[in-house]
């Protein structure tokens, strides 16, 4: 972790009488990079199933990328409450392309830039915020899918806490920053229900507001999740997700030309382990049914698992088994994709624990129907005939990465 203090602006605000508190600077981010090749002639390209929404990470990721983030407590009132700023730029680049995070290979944004109003006393502690942020965001980290994420443009109360339980609203107009258009939408949660001993219960519904654009729709989404924690050392995460129309997004807005009659449903399942000091771990299994009135239903599976295991307090040896099927016209995808990577661990050999550098080796199979449906969806991608592998159902990649993330 590493904090900056802003000191000139300290030493300057110090000398003047008012009823605040000057806080620190925090730097906080993200960097994953790296360098790979394939096994055949071309440069590394990653393996990821034909309309499916994630891909099995380890080993598996052909892009620099980096999050920079600070956030600037301004003040601390005489109640208690603090005024915030945060901003974070977010750096993407492709391998084998000169990092200029610009053009067609690579781009720069602001991912974030919001202010914060938190811990105010009149919304029973809860916060107002303004701006754009991530927000609200669920994951699963080998897979790196985002299957529950609110983060938006817009303002809303995050997090009132009222008889036990944690309610929030946010109105947003923008999903992230590549969304063309601005859509008007709706965010309520409410969280805090104790279903069990060390379980908790969320509830969530999306309104997508029908847009002022020709054949467009309105829609809506509910998702329902239960957190365990010290499940086999760890924690469990069980989501049931539903929408209709532009809900069928589930956790972002979707396509708004989709009407009422077009649905989705997902079950999401995945656990964190950590059984032993040296012997950890993370498993998922996702489910997702999309029906469509104008053809184009398909079912998603997706299943995997990455455990580790540290031989010292800082050698690790990972390993990542995954699995996509998607069933659709046309047929039905299939890849398997598994990856074996000896890993220096300075920080130690919990699971989360970084940075970690990385030795890897991936190798993936797929089949007839999805190489031809990347012939179609993705041309000169790692599964198409025209991509690094050619003709062949098979490849593998090998290189080297790191990744860290500090608060």
């Amino acid at each position: 972790m590493k904090k900056a203090k802003s000191l000139g602006f300290v030493a300057v605000l110090a000398g003047i009488a008012t009823p605040f508190t000057v806080q620190a600077l925090d730097f906080n981010g993200y960097v994953r990079s790296g360098v790979g090749d394939s096994s055949s002639s071309g440069s590394q390209a990653c393996f990821q199933l034909p309309g499916a929404p994630s891909k099995f990470r380890l080993g598996n990721e052909c892009e620099q990328y980096a999050e920079l983030g600070l956030r600037q407590d301004l003040f601390t009132l005489d109640d208690g409450s603090v005024l915030s700023i945060e901003g974070m730029a977010a750096l993407y680049n492709e391998y084998d392309h000169t990092p200029k995070f610009t053009g067609d290979h690579g781009w720069a944004r602001m991912v974030q830039a919001y202010a914060e109003w938190s811990k105010v006393p009149a919304l029973y502690g809860g916060s107002l915020w303004a701006g754009r942020r991530f927000y609200k965001r669920n994951d699963i980290h080998i897979s790196d899918f985002y299957y529950w994420n609110q983060s938006a443009t817009g303002a809303g109360i995050e997090d009132m806490e009222i008889g036990g339980l944690k309610y929030s609203y946010a109105f947003s107009r923008k999903d992230n920053v590549f969304q063309d258009n601005y859509i008007n939408r709706h965010d309520f949660n409410v969280g805090g229900f104790d279903s069990n001993p060390g379980g908790e219960l969320e509830f969530g519904v999306s309104y997508i507001d029908e847009p002022d654009q020709r054949d467009a729709n309105s829609g809506w989404a509910v998702t329902v999740q239960h957190k365990q924690i010290g499940f086999l050392g760890g924690s469990n995460t069980f989501a049931v997700q539903y929408g209709e129309g532009p809900g069928t997004g589930l956790g972002y807005t979707g396509d708004v030309t989709l009407g009422s009659s077009d649905k989705s449903w997902r079950v999401v399942e995945f656990f964190d382990w950590q059984v032993t000091p040296r012997f950890g771990g993370q498993f998922q299994a996702v489910y997702q049914k999309d029906k469509r009135q104008g053809g184009g239903d398909q079912d998603w599976i997706s299943v995997g698992v990455r455990p580790v295991y540290a031989f010292t307090q800082q050698f690790k040896l990972v390993a990542e088994l995954g699995h996509d099927q998607i069933d659709a016209p046309g047929g039905t995808r299939k890849l398997t994709k598994f990856t074996i990577a000896p890993t220096w661990s300075p920080a130690g050999p919990d699971f989360w624990a970084r940075p970690e550098v990385r030795l890897y080796y991936t190798y993936a199979q797929w089949n007839e129907a999805a190489q031809e449906a990347a012939n179609l969806m993705a041309a000169g991608s790692a599964l198409s005939d025209t991509g690094t592998f050619g003709g062949d159902r098979h490849g593998s990649n090998f290189g080297l990465q790191v990744e860290y993330w500090w608060d």
